[in-house]
């Protein structure tokens, strides 16, 4: 026989058997994919993650459970709680609601929880178990099933705060809002009132708000547990100067107290302020023609003034300009002089107005009023001068005419 033959022989078989084995699986009903990833269990389970737990007396706890059937066909099983404590209460509850029953699929699970209420006055610990009975189970037919839960009675925990910062350093200018979030968490077994407070420099206002609210507060309900995000508010004077300010934040409850360390940073800010020469905010200038007067610009911020613009505003029709529109930088603690050049309209009559001057730089700005005296123009005063004269000699020539007669 023949290396070919052979081989033939082994493989026409063994091909057959593999087209054969992928009928066979071609023809076969499908298997569930929960029957595949299930492990090889079969029957129905009470399940929980917590099969003992401590619950503090005069509270509620809530058990998670589930009913888990694994292989057998759905039925309905009945639930009970047994040995539950006199002045103790247990409640079966399922979507929220309480339940007497179960049913669950095959391959699926029915979810449950077991409220406990505990007494203040319970002194000792016990065990409740929670029953699934099948139909007919107490004829001995059907199939039962038991869950026990130790409930151990547990100490009060001391009431624990922290307080954490998401941004501890913030930086601005005088004219700044700082708002630093602070976490504030309940870490104790009971629900707290926490009372806020803020420790700043002197005139630095501070205040409380939720984060997602503008309501003001002193205090703060946060559950056993939980946490809440809380704003601080830091507002420093306008005359504060450029530097680094700590800020501490404190929360307490009863004996419990966190602290957070805060900074803040105020950068400098010019300060601006305008007047005449010796302080003198006052003027004098004749109508139609234009008069110089001196004004001093004086910095006393935290930082240099750079670009300062000038303008002024004046009664209609009259003209303000300057000898100098921009100043490049004035130092802090430093002033500069500037001339400004007013103009009262050639019909102003005699009396006093108003001159506004304004310096900006940077945002910020400064203004003052002027008083300024307005006289007549001397070459009006010459024309009404030669006026009285005329009707003077008018009349003295009349009177000499009149009189020979």
């Amino acid at each position: 026989m023949t290396l070919n033959a052979v081989a033939n022989k082994i493989a026409l078989p063994a091909l057959a058997m593999v087209m054969g084995l992928g009928l066979v699986m071609a023809g076969a009903p499908a298997m569930p994919a929960a029957a595949a990833d299930r492990p090889d269990v079969k029957g129905l389970y009470l399940l929980t993650d917590y099969p003992s737990v401590s619950v503090r007396p005069g509270t509620t706890a809530t058990i998670a459970m589930r009913v888990q059937n694994y292989g057998l066909a759905p039925e309905n099983f009945a639930l009970s709680v047994e040995g539950v404590p006199a002045g103790w209460t247990a409640t079966l509850l399922g979507g929220g609601q309480p339940v007497g029953a179960a049913l669950p699929a095959t391959d699926q699970s029915v979810s449950l929880q077991l409220r406990l209420e505990v007494p203040a006055n319970a002194t000792a610990p016990a065990t409740v178990t929670v029953k699934a009975q099948g139909q007919g189970a107490a004829e001995g037919q059907g199939h039962s099933y038991s869950l026990p839960v130790t409930v151990n009675l547990a100490k009060e925990l001391p009431a624990k705060l922290t307080v954490t910062p998401s941004l501890p350093s913030l930086r601005g200018t005088p004219k700044s809002s700082f708002d630093y979030t602070v976490s504030v968490r309940n870490d104790s077994g009971r629900n707290l009132t926490v009372n806020l407070s803020a420790t700043a420099p002197r005139n630095f206002e501070t205040s409380f708000t939720e984060s997602y609210g503008s309501q003001e507060l002193t205090s703060v309900p946060i559950d056993a547990g939980a946490a809440k995000d809380i704003k601080l508010k830091v507002r420093p004077p306008s005359s504060a100067d450029a530097g680094s300010f700590p800020i501490e934040m404190t929360a307490t409850s009863g004996d419990a107290t966190a602290t957070a360390q805060l900074a803040l940073e105020v950068v400098g800010q010019p300060r601006l302020t305008i007047a005449g020469v010796d302080g003198l905010v006052s003027a004098k200038a004749s109508a139609g023609q234009q008069s110089t007067v001196p004004v001093v610009i004086t910095n006393d911020g935290s930082s240099a003034a750079d670009n300062i613009d000038l303008s002024g505003s004046a009664p209609t029709g009259w003209k303000v300009e300057f000898n100098k529109k921009t100043i490049e930088r004035i130092a802090p603690g430093q002033n500069a002089e500037v001339d400004a050049l007013i103009t009262p309209t050639d019909k102003s009559i005699a009396g006093d107005y108003m001159a506004t001057i304004r310096a900006a730089s940077r945002g910020e700005t400064a203004s003052t009023q002027f008083r300024v005296t307005v006289t007549t123009s001397t070459t009006w005063g010459m024309v009404g001068f030669g006026f009285i004269a005329l009707a003077l000699l008018t009349l003295f020539g009349a009177v000499l005419r009149f009189g020979r007669r």
